[in-house]
């Protein structure tokens, strides 16, 4: 029998690589009897290609892990592609698109992230962002969309009936959007190149953590396409939950809130990853009507009279109306 070479191993662990591997096993899959001369021969050759980082050791007695094996990648051979379009929900009585969008780039494979108390905006703002983005076929998966046996849920086909000023149909007669069945392992379903909205991913309490792995995971399928994601946020909280997990792989974080003690939303801008101008930490209000109509946004700002406490000398702050914000324009600024 021929002993053993290094190119015998080498084209054997390019076949396993990120993975583990000791050097029993490899005696093993390359049928290396003890006493023979490969036996020992072997050992010799990782350590060769420990210092080629074709592996590494892992500090354990002859156990390596198989290093992934990269190219340098060329940095000018493609053009920068231009932005990626993605309407933002408008408001129904001006018919204006939400006007921190112009302040916000938007890339291919980008991640949204909507952070929301619990039945208070999320879905709403979902529909919306399906709505102005109809022609380009979002697709529509989560907790909010489908029944346990598959079907069209009855509040989403309110939330489609209601929504009255969209063209969800084609031609044909066909839906302009995939609707999927989805409520778990959404990176495997993830339509590429396309914008999938997930309304909203469930995490059981204690794993919070996870939702950094699930994002990145729901990145790397996009391709071109964009990704809008709901999860659950505390009343007040900075994050979803799983706090600085949240925004570890979002490229836009909207936080949305009660506002005041109005049935009103309060967003507040999160992290951007490529803002045109400062809007991190703007705060806008508005209206839902039927559950699924924007009405009356506008931009407020923290309330100076009370300084965003929503009282004042130990009453409730007359200015504000005990919600802590102003208009802006009100405001004068």
């Amino acid at each position: 029998m021929a002993e053993v070479s290094t190119r015998d191993v080498r084209e054997f662990l390019s076949q396993i690589q990120g993975q583990r591997v000791t050097l029993k096993e490899l005696r093993a899959e390359l049928n290396i009897l003890p006493g023979t001369k490969s036996f020992d021969l072997i050992r010799s050759i990782i350590f060769q290609l420990a210092e080629q980082k074709i592996v590494r050791s892992l500090g354990i007695r002859g156990e390596y892990k198989v290093i992934t094996q990269v190219e340098p990648v060329p940095v000018f051979a493609e053009a920068l592609p231009p932005p990626a379009i993605v309407m933002f929900p408008r408001d129904l009585d001006t018919h204006f698109e939400m006007d921190f969008a112009e302040d916000i780039v938007l890339r291919q494979g980008d991640l949204i992230l909507l952070a929301g108390r619990s039945n208070f905006g999320k879905t709403a703002l979902c529909m919306n962002f399906c709505a102005e983005n109809i022609d380009q076929h979002p697709v529509l998966m989560g907790n909010e969309y489908t029944t346990i046996d598959n079907k069209p849920s009855p509040r989403f086909l309110l939330r489609i009936e209601n929504m009255d000023w969209v063209k969800w149909r084609d031609e044909s007669g066909r839906a302009k959007f995939t609707l999927l069945p989805v409520r778990a392992d959404y990176a495997e379903h993830i339509v590429k190149d396309r914008i999938n909205i997930i309304d909203w991913i469930n995490i059981d309490t204690g794993e919070h953590f996870l939702i950094g792995p699930i994002m990145e995971a729901i990145k790397r399928e996009l391709g071109k396409g964009i990704g809008i994601i709901a999860i659950q946020k505390a009343e007040g909280a900075e994050s979803g939950r799983g706090g600085q997990f949240t925004k570890d792989f979002c490229d836009c974080e909207l936080l949305l809130d009660k506002f005041g003690e109005t049935d009103d939303v309060l967003l507040t801008i999160g992290k951007i990853k490529e803002p045109k101008r400062r809007v991190v930490g703007r705060t806008f209000v508005y209206g839902i009507s039927q559950g699924v109509k924007i009405i009356n946004f506008r931009e407020v700002v923290k309330c100076k009279s009370c300084w965003g406490k929503g009282w004042k000398l130990n009453k409730p702050c007359e200015d504000c109306s005990k919600s802590g914000y102003i208009n802006k324009e009100k405001h004068g600024q």
